[in-house]
């Protein structure tokens, strides 16, 4: 395991941010009673790192991080080098940085193989390094994701969340595009769709074009089985955006958009 912190200063320091659940997040119907959300600890604020691919829902969870009052003080990130995982997106990863370096947060950069056990041991070795109160996760669906990011939090003496955690999928997608995401498609490995979405930014429109494709072609439209992966390149969480140039890799099947380069834009 090989880790790295990648400092920057917060252009957020100084803004209010409402201390109110994002509408979309809120549990969905028939859901446990949420456990209770401390705003402060020790006389300060929670002090958390959001786990992020640099996706939608590392995103959506970040947000509710910061509509909590907490403060966000490291995104981490596990960047696999042995091609395949079983708990974190693959793909694309080495972008969380320009999103923590727009929003002024430390990047903590967790290098794996990606080993089946081994790769929450390194996420958890580079978590014990840090001065923080909890770790928050846009898990949605995967038990073997929560449980052991659970687990994980409980040795380390720390609190675990997954505020996105079975929120119906269609309401959590039309949620990200009403409350301003960004979410930008970088790649696609699911019969339905094809090399035009690669490089989209999802609206009103093409989401529900992407809900009729799921239904006719019965995948989920929120992308949890690995159909596409996602980058937000703006959003409520974030001071600006970020502005992308690349060309589409297309094999006749699945593809993915190659980031060629990124603009910062404040």
């Amino acid at each position: 395991m090989r880790m790295r912190v990648h400092r920057n200063e917060s252009p957020l320091k100084g803004r209010n941010i409402l201390l109110n659940s994002p509408p979309h997040l809120n549990p969905p119907q028939n859901a446990p009673p949420p456990q209770t959300h401390q705003t402060e600890i020790h006389g300060r604020f929670m002090r958390v790192a959001v786990l992020s691919s640099g996706g939608k829902d590392s995103a959506a969870a970040w947000w509710w991080a910061m509509c909590r009052g907490w403060d966000v003080s490291h995104l981490v990130t596990v960047r696999i080098t042995g091609g395949d995982s079983w708990m974190f997106q693959v793909p694309g990863t080495h972008l969380v940085e320009h999103q923590a370096k727009l929003a002024g947060v430390q990047w903590v950069e967790v290098h794996s193989e990606g080993k089946q056990e081994l790769e929450i041991t390194d996420l958890e070795t580079a978590l014990s390094q840090l001065e923080i109160d909890g770790v928050v996760s846009g898990a949605l669906r995967s038990d073997y994701q929560k449980s052991r990011i659970e687990r994980m939090a409980e040795r380390l003496n720390i609190k675990s969340w997954t505020p996105l955690w079975h929120q119906k999928s269609e309401s959590h997608m039309h949620g990200l595009i009403e409350n301003g995401f960004d979410v930008f498609i970088t790649g696609v490995s699911c019969e339905g769709l094809g090399k035009e979405w690669l490089g989209r930014t999802l609206n009103p429109s093409l989401l529900e074009e992407l809900e009729e494709l799921a239904h006719r072609y019965r995948f989920n439209v929120d992308g949890e089985g690995g159909e596409y992966e996602t980058l937000v390149t703006g959003g409520p969480h974030l001071p600006g955006s970020l502005q992308l140039t690349g060309s589409v890799n297309w094999d006749g099947v699945r593809g993915t958009f190659e980031i060629e380069s990124v603009h910062l834009i404040a």
